[in-house]
């Protein structure tokens, strides 16, 4: 596999070897408390409570995405323990060594606006940082066409330079930073706690705070019709990790630990998350009379050294947690594109590349526009890949593998000149229905015309997609002998 003719393998595509795998459950488990205690998770629960659910509304439908979400973690994570193999390779048994390139990029491009988001909210909490620092806000006037402040810009920029110092560092450095600022950020979000329920007067104000779905109130008799979109968001916010975390998982030292470690932190950090955003989002409307879901702008309200040092902590935490959730992946994704001459460092810096050019802060303008579009709609993206990779490597192939064929252009994961048509056919039929629904949601006046059922549909847009790609998929195999 290492001939320099073989267009399809590289070093950071092979799979990993016996001194490779080091990673232990505690190690799993550390790197997702640090993605999860992150503050784009933060705003889950938050903006939920922002539109309208009280704070253990808000924390039943986090929970319950993240235990859903767990499932297809685990089912596509055991691929890359046993096998030692990346995503964007594991997809080359579905959908063909050419084909896979698809998948690999539809993840990518997904995370490339998470990495711009989080760079994003890094640059913010920057800004802030220099503006308690000395007493004034520091936006500065609006840039043409881009919708933000000179100093945003400025601050934004700055970020996404600190970042690619990192980029050269790989996994080994982004596993020890997480290690250790895990806990940190743990403290942080307490402190945080204890300013909101020192300020509101407890936790009973916080708890009595009505709900919007409460009778009388303004959404009164819809809870259940907003709840389930609401869990379906939750679950498409780990829905790239659930595809890319045999990136993660090649490395662990056994499968069990790669199963415990991010069983024990996923589900139950990111409860303890949302808990903690709702009743702090939640004090915020007796504190200051509205919602402020936003950690870093609220940071800018509290002032104070405590907060400096809280900002401090959420760009270094923003630094380690970006890297991890949203760059390794598509650091792979674009090497798998173009082996021979896309590195994982090459990967890594377009990237960040295009992260600026998506301009993440649109995708935050509103509570609205960050969980039902951009959670939901590249949920309807990326959910029936989830399901065609966990019916071809559970259903039809049980687990088997032939990893030498991944890599080798006249292997058994062919196909058709390097395609696989019922992956393709599978992925279009997975997407399609949520596509109408979409188009609505992200440009209403466009496209009023769309109506139910196409806007129902989307709603559950990862679930819909996930089913009918996988089942159809295992329909189209059938009888077909699995590479």
């Amino acid at each position: 596999m290492a001939d320099e003719s073989n267009t399809l393998w590289n070093e950071d595509l092979a799979p990993t070897t016996a001194a490779q795998r080091t990673w232990r459950a505690r190690h799993f488990a550390a790197l997702w408390l640090g993605m999860v205690i992150a503050v784009p998770a933060y705003m889950l629960a938050a903006g939920l409570v922002e539109q309208g659910m009280s704070a253990g509304q808000a924390v039943w439908a986090v929970l319950l995405g993240n235990l859903i979400v767990l499932a297809p973690m685990l089912l596509i994570g055991h691929a890359g323990a046993r096998h030692g193999v990346p995503y964007a390779v594991l997809a080359r048994a579905s959908f063909g060594w050419r084909g896979a390139r698809l998948p690999a990029l539809a993840r990518a491009i997904v995370a490339c606006g998470w990495y711009g988001i989080q760079t994003w909210i890094g640059g913010g909490a920057l800004l802030t940082l220099l503006g308690v620092m000395v007493g004034a806000r520091l936006d500065g006037p609006p840039v043409p066409l881009l919708g933000i402040g000179v100093g945003q810009l400025l601050a934004f920029l700055a970020f996404w330079l600190i970042q690619l110092a990192f980029v050269t560092k790989g996994l080994e450095t982004v596993r020890k930073l997480e290690t250790w600022t895990a806990p940190v950020k743990v403290v942080v979000c307490l402190a945080l706690v204890w300013w909101a329920l020192s300020k509101a007067g407890g936790l009973g104000p916080i708890l009595h705070e009505p709900s919007a779905y409460d009778p009388g109130g303004a959404k009164a008799g819809r809870f259940w019709a907003d709840f389930g979109p609401a869990v379906t968001a939750m679950t498409g916010y780990w829905a790239t990790l659930a595809l890319n975390i045999p990136d993660f998982t090649r490395f662990a030292r056994t499968q069990k630990d790669q199963i415990l470690g991010q069983a024990l932190g996923l589900p139950g950090p990111m409860a303890l998350l949302a808990a903690m955003s709702v009743v702090v989002t939640s004090a915020t409307v007796l504190i200051f009379g509205k919602a402020i879901w936003d950690p870093v702008a609220l940071s800018g309200d509290i002032g104070g050294v405590a907060v400096l040092l809280g900002l401090v902590i959420i760009s270094l935490d923003t630094v380690s947690c970006n890297i991890a959730a949203n760059l390794v992946g598509p650091a792979y994704d674009f090497a798998a594109l173009w082996p021979r001459r896309i590195t994982y460092r090459i990967g890594g810096w377009i990237t960040a590349g295009i992260g600026v050019l998506i301009m993440p802060w649109k995708l935050l303008e509103s509570t609205a526009g960050y969980i039902f579009v951009w959670l939901t709609g590249y949920g309807a993206l990326l959910g029936p890949i989830a399901g065609i990779l966990i019916v071809d490597y559970w259903i039809l192939r049980r687990t088997v593998l032939d990893v030498p064929a991944l890599y080798d252009r006249a292997g058994a994961y062919t196909y058709r000149a390097g395609w696989n048509p019922a992956a393709l056919v599978a992925f279009a039929v997975g997407v399609a229905p949520n596509l109408p629904g979409f188009l609505h949601a992200a440009a209403p006046h466009a496209f009023a015309s769309v109506g139910t059922p196409w806007t129902v549909i989307y709603q559950y847009a990862w679930f819909v997609g996930a089913i009918l790609a996988g089942t159809l998929y295992g329909l189209l195999m059938h009888g077909k002998k699995p590479g």
